[in-house]
This record gives C-alpha cells, sequence and structure tokens, in this order.
C-alpha cells in the first residue's frame, strides 16, 4: 500500500489544534497540555463538547456504511484528524473490501500517525495526504494518484468546515466546498457535519470565542448557513438534521436522551 512522502515536520505544542483537542475529547493520548487546557475550558462552556465529538464519529461511520451499500467504492476523507478506531476505511472495506480511501489532513501529528491510517484489506488500497483543505488542487492532484475522479467518490468533511470562514474572513468556505464537489463525478456523495448555534447558542457561542482566542477561529452556522453546502445536490432522507438523529443506530438513541448535540449533519449525492 502507498505511504506518506513528507518528511518530519515541525510540530508546535505551544498552542491547541483542533485536531487534538477532538482527540481529548474522544479520549485519546496524541495530545498535550495546551490541548488539554483548552478542550477541557470549552467543555466547561459547552457540556455536550465531548457528547458532539462522539455524536460525529458515529455519524461519520453511518454515512461512510450508507455509500458504501449504495456501491461507492472511493472516499475521500478530509480533516481526518488523529486516527481512531474504526477509522473510515475500515467501515468503508467491511462493506466492500475492494474500497480505496484517501485521508487528508495538515497536522504533523496525524503525519506521524499515519501508518495506522494505511492498514486495510489487502483487496482494496489506503492513502495519506499531508495537505491542508484550503489547498484542494493539492489535495485532489495527490488523491489521484489512488482514487479514479471519473468514477463516483465519497467526500467526507466531518466537523471541519466550522473552522472555515468565509470570503470576508479570507476563506470562502462554499466556494472552496464547491471546487471540491466540481471535481467529484455524478453519483458522489458529500458528507457533511457542521456546528451551530441555532440549538444551544450561549455555549456555543462562548466555545467559539476560546477556540478564537487560542488562535483557531470559529465559525457556528445556521440552518439556512449549512443547507448552502448541499446546493445543487439531493439530500438523502432525513435530509438535514441534528447529527444524533441522522439514521440513529440503538447508540445514538441513548446520546439523544442525554440532550441535544448542536451539531447539523447531512449527506447528498451528486445528480
Amino acid at each position: 500500500m502507498p505511504r506518506p512522502e513528507a518528511g518530519p515536520l515541525p510540530l508546535d505544542t505551544s498552542r491547541p489544534h483542533p485536531a487534538r483537542v477532538y482527540d481529548w475529547w474522544l479520549g485519546g493520548k496524541d495530545n498535550y497540555p495546551v490541548d488539554e487546557e483548552l478542550a477541557r475550558r470549552i467543555l466547561a462552556a459547552d457540556e455536550t463538547a465531548v457528547r458532539g465529538a462522539r455524536a460525529n464519529r458515529r455519524f461519520m461511520h453511518r454515512a461512510v456504511r450508507v455509500a458504501a451499500e449504495a456501491g461507492i467504492r472511493q472516499f475521500l476523507d478530509i480533516g481526518t484528524g488523529i486516527p481512531t478506531e474504526p477509522n473510515l476505511h475500515q467501515v468503508a472495506q467491511r462493506v466492500a473490501p475492494e474500497s480505496r480511501v484517501v485521508y487528508a489532513d495538515n497536522d504533523p501529528i496525524v503525519l506521524r500517525h499515519a501508518e495506522a491510517l494505511l492498514h486495510g484489506c489487502a483487496e482494496g488500497s489506503t492513502d495519506y495526504v499531508h495537505a491542508d483543505v484550503r489547498d484542494p488542487d493539492t489535495i485532489l492532484r495527490l488523491a489521484g494518484r489512488t482514487l479514479d475522479f471519473s468514477r463516483p467518490v465519497a467526500l467526507s468533511l466531518v466537523a471541519l468546515t466550522h473552522y472555515l470562514g468565509e470570503a470576508a474572513d479570507g476563506d470562502d468556505v462554499y466556494g472552496l466546498l464547491a471546487r471540491y464537489v466540481d471535481a467529484l463525478a455524478p453519483g458522489s456523495h458529500l458528507i457533511l457535519s457542521q456546528v451551530t448555534a441555532d440549538l444551544n447558542p450561549q455555549a456555543v457561542r462562548k466555545a467559539a470565542g476560546l477556540f478564537a482566542s487560542n488562535g483557531t477561529p470559529f465559525f457556528p452556522r445556521s440552518l439556512a448557513e449549512f443547507s448552502r453546502f448541499f446546493t445543487g445536490l439531493r439530500l438523502l432522507g432525513p435530509g438535514i438534521i441534528p447529527v444524533t438523529g441522522w439514521r440513529p443506530e440503538p447508540e445514538d438513541v441513548a446520546a439523544q436522551a442525554e440532550g441535544i448535540v448542536p451539531v447539523y449533519a447531512g449527506v447528498a449525492v451528486k445528480p
């Protein structure tokens, strides 16, 4: 199987990184005191943070299974984060061992753990691209070593778009997503989740402020703003919905009983 080509990169442990904060919420060990400190402060402001992180992972598992069961055999996961079990390729390859998966992330610690992302089924393929979501040309070019973009691909950006601003913020998240979707063949799936202030305004705004004050701009979005990501695509049922309600399984039903998770989720197909 292919292996990452990038050499050692500097690891900045003086400031928190979203992937490592997320890792702490998931109970991982690949984070540093600065990440744990911010994770705890955000959790104190928004008690749903841990539930939300875990609900996001379960949503990704369900959405990937839905795509694989629909016949998708290629997956591009941007904003991969630090490896957790099961990873996306394990979910996809349990349905279809021949599935080909490319992960992309910009955190050096994810690169250091990339070997864990490459242990897939012999019938399929996995690869890792060290690049930023804001550089679609590089990600698509390098992903093309493993994926055939003339055939359908499931594009996953789970819990990522709330770190990207709009044109006025220097990111143009809608234009960025459109560039990725434009590169996909008809029949491709788009898998997204995004923090919203609609469902818990005060707590989410406090959490966003903590992220921003620690060097990570954070952009919760309303239902209407999140829905814009799916313009021109066909939403799968049940449409856009709080993350624990998207085709829930028993663990998600139990999580719903614990209270709302202020995250929207949706999956759509490119016509």
